[in-house]
């Protein structure tokens, strides 16, 4: 069992483990991005790692602070906990192209290892299968659904072990899911960018089916529930109608954000090299230079 710090009868106790683990992440990205942000100030913006930065925090918010002490009192609680393990968090990490960073900040020797398993078949295909947009949704989808079957989720709230387990695979399930969409470096294109419009809608359709259960049952889903001390006036049934409501409002209003993207980018007018060159030429600007295939976000 990782250590912890407690503060007090009735406060959570303080994850080292997890603290330390976030910490050391982002001190390797820092290394990677600092020595490439000095030597090319456009390679990888800053907005890029201030959004996994805020990832890792939020995952730390997650899982780390105060939060989690109303995890086992109110399901609202841990549909917000879900909601950043599996939707927010992860987005924003990929959104910071971590690989690309820490692919910089690797010593050499490393690299040369990775290049030489990565130059491996097996390796590729297993990476690309594993990155499938119909497998990733798949992965999304029944880790979404199993974990809030009653059973599973009984177990998850009664053992601390399991609970990690469940949290471990949200994270995990929510990073495969956004890597089609986002497609951070070194990904390939797995097909027409119009398609993860489609992706997106029917990502939605698991948390409606779920949410929607919730939300007009008449009866509690999780009696596991009844056990614990009620908090801020909710009953048990108008918490999972609260819980059920908010899952269905942010993961529309969260998968909207990237397909109103994909989108925009579909309907603008497509720019040519050429013409690139000419408009910088024409306004002053600097002259357009041809990035490496990074596979930016959508």
């Amino acid at each position: 069992m990782s250590p912890h710090f407690n503060f007090g009868q009735g406060c959570r106790e303080f994850p080292v483990s997890l603290a330390l683990t976030l910490l050391f992440e982002a001190y390797r990205y820092l290394l990677g991005w600092i020595p490439h942000r000095l030597i090319s100030r456009t390679a990888i913006p800053a907005w890029r790692a201030a959004t996994f930065f805020l990832g890792l925090f939020l995952v730390w918010a997650a899982c780390g602070s105060s939060l989690g002490a109303y995890d086992h009192s109110l399901l609202t609680v841990h549909m917000i906990k879900h909601l950043l393990l599996m939707t927010v968090a992860p987005a924003l990490i990929l959104l910071g192209q971590p690989v690309r960073v820490f692919w910089i900040g690797m010593p050499s020797f490393a690299r040369r290892v990775f290049r030489r398993a990565l130059r491996r078949s097996p390796l590729r295909r297993f990476a690309r299968m594993v990155t499938r947009p119909a497998l990733c949704w798949t992965v999304s989808a029944m880790t979404l659904l199993a974990w809030h079957l009653p059973a599973l989720f009984t177990l998850g709230m009664r053992s601390e072990g399991w609970h990690m387990v469940e949290q471990m695979s949200f994270f995990s399930a929510g990073l495969l899911f956004w890597w089609p969409v986002i497609q951070p470096w070194p990904s390939a294109s797995t097909g027409p960018r119009w398609s993860m419009l489609l992706y997106l809608f029917l990502a939605t359709l698991p948390c409606d089916i779920l949410s929607g259960f919730l939300a007009f049952s008449d009866r509690v889903a999780y009696p596991v529930y009844f056990s614990t001390p009620r908090l801020f006036g909710f009953s048990v049934l108008e918490d999972q109608q609260c819980a059920a409501a908010l899952m269905w409002t942010c993961v529309t209003f969260v998968y909207l954000v990237p397909a109103a993207i994909i989108c925009s980018k579909l309907l603008a007018p497509r720019s040519s090299p050429e013409h690139d060159l000419l408009k910088a030429r024409f306004s002053g600007g600097p002259v357009p230079q041809s990035a490496p295939q990074s596979l930016e976000v959508v």
